[in-house]
């Protein structure tokens, strides 16, 4: 098989490179605090019991290894699409590159619609309006700044982050002025117990969908005015915030709250901001919308990049990648995106969305960790790369994805 060139099939850049590194860190932070931790602490709570924090820290050294794989994947490969090019230039197979491509948009969309169902439900908690009606509304507002500009759907995305990260460190920040007392939580290793560790264990897997996100950063670095060099530090500074704000919140949120209330309630943040702040749920409530909110729109923005950039590629049809010369924006692409998150996010219900989405990612991210050590077998240091991982970075989180997918679909 002839070697792949180092950029596969890279066109000339469309897109506008307008994004700096505090946005892009602003971006991935947003688009991976998103809904995820104010939906999850409860579940993750449930079965983690008191040792959530640590079910957390587990997922993050997992996504650790994946998230390095992708920092020098991107660094080699600085273009949409960015699964789908990482592929084809390990395989030299355009079906396995439209395949995984495929998949990446699909999770962008199905991940866009279990979230527009969770954001019009908590809407609907402060407004009376028929679901159907609020879903459809955020799906057209924040599809309409998705194709208005890339700055602008970045600015706001990173306006809306500083709102939900904010909301975490009120939290945090109470707690500490107040008489809970979270260290125990927070320091206290688990017993050597089956049942404990199975319960952690699990509870990982629950949390791994939490820091499903940062990914999304592979696919705006056209986009991005220094990929190479600031695409990576994103990634990490990523990682690296949504752990610690992670960590603390699930010891916080035990330590208020009991597990089994957690476990039990719609909206567990808001019990433990209640709690800790001794302020009103629904001020809360409000933060969490702006979270989902902002979720949506950067799975928007970043699922129609990956549309463009399988079109210039030649795994979708041309035209799907077209850009509007006023805007700087793939507008079919995101009108494609749009349309299905609408549809899915009317039909289908908001757990079956939500573990497909993990399902799928965790097969994508297995991919990406086979395509780099791929790459590697067939290159030596003097290529371009500018990022480089031991090798066994990516064999450990080829097997951890397999085996997170093992563990997902094992009945319950």
């Amino acid at each position: 098989m002839e070697d792949v060139p180092e950029y596969p099939i890279a066109p000339p850049a469309r897109l506008r490179r307008r994004i700096s590194l505090p946005l892009l860190v602003l971006y991935g932070t947003g688009v991976t605090v998103g809904a995820g931790i104010y939906v999850l602490i409860g579940a993750v709570a449930g079965h983690a019991q008191m040792y959530s924090s640590w079910a957390f820290a587990l997922a993050a050294a997992v996504m650790a290894f994946t998230a390095a794989s992708y920092a020098e994947l991107a660094t080699r490969y600085p273009v949409s699409a960015g699964e789908a090019a990482y592929v084809r230039a390990a395989f030299g197979s355009q079906v396995l590159s439209t395949a995984v491509g495929s998949l990446r948009i699909v999770t962008g969309i199905v991940s866009a619609a279990a979230v527009t169902v969770g954001s019009a439900g908590y809407v609907r908690q402060l407004i009376e309006m028929p679901m159907p009606l609020i879903a459809f509304a955020i799906v057209i507002a924040l599809g309409a700044v998705a194709a208005w500009g890339i700055l602008e759907s970045v600015l706001l995305a990173g306006f809306l982050t500083l709102i939900e990260a904010g909301g975490l460190v009120w939290i945090i920040v109470s707690a500490v002025q107040s008489d809970v007392s979270f260290g125990s939580a927070l320091f206290t290793p688990p017993p050597l117990d089956a049942k404990v560790l199975s319960g952690i264990t699990f509870a990982s897997l629950l949390a791994f969908f939490a820091f499903v996100g940062f990914e999304d950063l592979a696919n705006v670095v056209e986009e991005a005015k220094d990929p190479q060099r600031d695409v990576p530090r994103a990634m990490a500074l990523t990682l690296l915030i949504t752990s610690v704000l992670y960590i603390l919140i699930a010891a916080i949120s035990v330590s208020a709250v009991s597990p089994s209330v957690l476990a039990a309630s719609p909206a567990p943040l808001s019990l433990v901001f209640g709690y800790v702040a001794k302020i009103s749920p629904t001020t809360f409530s409000a933060i969490a919308i702006v979270s989902t909110l902002n979720t949506i729109l950067a799975q928007i923005t970043m699922t129609a990049r990956v549309a463009y950039g399988m079109a210039q590629q030649g795994d979708l049809p041309r035209w799907v990648g077209d850009v509007h010369s006023r805007t700087g924006t793939p507008l079919v692409a995101t009108g494609l995106v749009m349309l299905a998150v609408a549809t899915l996010a009317l039909t289908l219900p908001l757990e079956l969305l939500a573990e497909s989405t993990s399902v799928i990612t965790l097969l994508i991210f297995a991919f990406v960790n086979l395509a780099l050590l791929r790459v590697r077998s067939r290159q030596t240091r003097s290529d371009t790369a500018i990022v480089h991982v031991p090798l066994w970075i990516p064999s450990l989180g080829l097997v951890t994805c397999i085996l997170m997918i093992g563990s997902a679909l094992i009945p319950r």
